[in-house]
């Protein structure tokens, strides 16, 4: 049985969307949206659908959407973010300027939107678990340079970060990142080497993990805090584990640390709104539902 069929029996008739990736048994994308599908009492669905890292499946995955009548769109993750757009019928202004998507809207006429709302819901989570900090007060380092960072990267940037280090294995794909969003008003974008990732630490307001490196199933992420202020909060947007290697060691020196639940959290408001028709918010006993989901 395909991954899509197993979805449609999932469904029954009733409208659904569901989280792309691959993988993606780890996704708690749908303990959130059914939580927000109970509260509200829609009848409908959000499943998840494993879809392989390649155009053809890509591809495959669009004409699903367009051809089931009872499809609303989908989440994306890793690593579909940015290989999705070509794909689409149309891109959001907002999406087409961090050049990744996570959110594909079904219109009534059949054409595929997408959006992006990382950003938002990164900013939203910050906002609320370090709500003294302010993005002008410092340096700032973002890890990874994927399609979540160049939300974050750009979130950050309009906000006002005065400078941003971005450091990431694969060095040329972060110059490419910082050339799109260094902005022109004398504030700055600075790519750092891997190796150098500690010494970046120096005197910053905020450290941002967006790569998958502490994830459960992925390696560790080898950091030392040594240079880290104390005063700095520290935010790893995986949320699988909740409490990951890089949140422990910043928690147990002092550091205000931020999961990356929240984010997962705010940024869904966005889809689900425009699949269900339903304005909605996050909650404490949302947060509390979908981390019993993930065992913490």
């Amino acid at each position: 049985m395909s991954a899509y069929t197993t979805l449609l029996d999932e469904a029954r008739g009733r409208p659904f969307a569901a989280i792309v990736g691959w993988p993606i048994a780890h996704s708690r994308s749908p303990a959130l949206h059914g939580f927000w599908l109970k509260q509200h009492g829609i009848d409908g669905h959000y499943g998840r659908l494993p879809v392989e890292p390649n155009r053809a499946a890509l591809e495959e995955l669009v004409a699903f959407l367009r051809r089931t009548p009872n499809a609303r769109g989908c989440n994306l993750t890793l690593p579909h973010k940015i290989d999705i757009m070509p794909l689409l019928d149309l891109i959001d202004p907002a999406a087409a300027r961090i050049g990744a998507v996570n959110t594909v809207i079904k219109q009534p006429d059949g054409t595929l939107q997408g959006r992006n709302s990382d950003g938002f819901g990164f900013m939203e989570a910050l906002r609320y678990n370090a709500p003294s900090w302010r993005p002008e007060a410092g340096p700032v380092v973002v890890l990874g340079s994927g399609g979540a960072a160049r939300a974050i990267v750009a979130s950050l940037m309009d906000a006002g970060v005065p400078e941003l280090r971005l450091i990431n294995r694969t060095r040329s794909t972060a110059i490419d990142l910082g050339v799109a969003f260094t902005p022109r008003d004398g504030r700055q974008i600075v790519v750092d080497h891997w190796d150098d990732r500690a010494r970046a630490l120096d005197g910053v307001t905020l450290l941002v993990n967006t790569t998958s490196l502490g994830m459960a199933g992925k390696p560790p992420l080898d950091l030392d805090l040594a240079h880290l202020p104390h005063a700095a909060a520290v935010y790893d947007i995986v949320y699988t584990p909740l409490e990951t290697g890089l949140l422990a060691a910043a928690r147990a020196r002092g550091n205000r640390c931020i999961d990356g639940l929240g984010m997962l959290l705010h940024q869904g408001r966005m889809g689900f709104e425009a699949w269900f028709g339903v304005a909605v918010t996050v909650s404490v006993e949302q947060r509390r539902a979908v981390a019993a989901d993930l065992g913490a």
